[in-house]
């Protein structure tokens, strides 16, 4: 498995990453194209296109904070899940970095919610707040209530949201 940063919006992989992330999160969960351009020379941001035996088979949105790293999206391609796939991912973030924070919808809701729920659990996560409020995306946008996992248990939650508030979410 390759892990490869993408830097530019003209590498090839890039549409195929947006077609993807428009059809998995819904409107609410994602950045509009003009919000997401940016990030690709953030200097914060890491967009990793991952692969798999030369096939693009997902991405990362990897946001590298002061003492942790947070993953705003994580996405195994439709045509590429329910292989184990996702754990080698898991395994990737885990040699890279030490302390991951990530958001997740509410891990009742569907049966897809709980299956993802229980993904990150086998992987090494756990709940650290049922309450948080992702932002708005922007105009048009709502804010949503979400699960926030680690892989560590944070000495301050609150910096830890606020930290992802005033630079995810700025």
């Amino acid at each position: 498995m390759e892990f490869l940063q993408i830097t530019s919006t003209e590498d090839y992989r890039v549409q195929e990453i947006f077609e993807a992330y428009c059809k998995t999160f819904p409107e609410d969960e994602r950045r509009d194209w003009n919000k997401l351009f940016p990030l690709f020379s953030h200097p914060k941001v890491k967009i990793i296109s991952v692969l798999h035996e030369a096939k693009n088979i997902g991405y990362l949105i990897i946001w590298e904070l002061s003492h942790f790293a947070f993953v705003e999206h994580f996405e195994v391609f439709e045509e590429f899940r329910s292989r184990k796939l996702g754990s080698h991912i898991t395994n990737y973030l885990f040699e890279n970095y030490p302390r991951i924070v990530l958001e997740i919808e509410h891990g009742h809701l569907t049966e897809d919610t709980k299956r993802r729920y229980s993904f990150y659990q086998k992987n090494g996560f756990s709940l650290i707040d049922e309450m948080y409020v992702q932002p708005s995306y922007g105009e048009g946008k709502n804010p949503l209530n979400l699960w926030l996992l680690a892989n560590y248990q944070p000495e301050n939650l609150k910096e830890v949201k606020d930290e992802i508030y005033d630079i995810v979410y700025h």
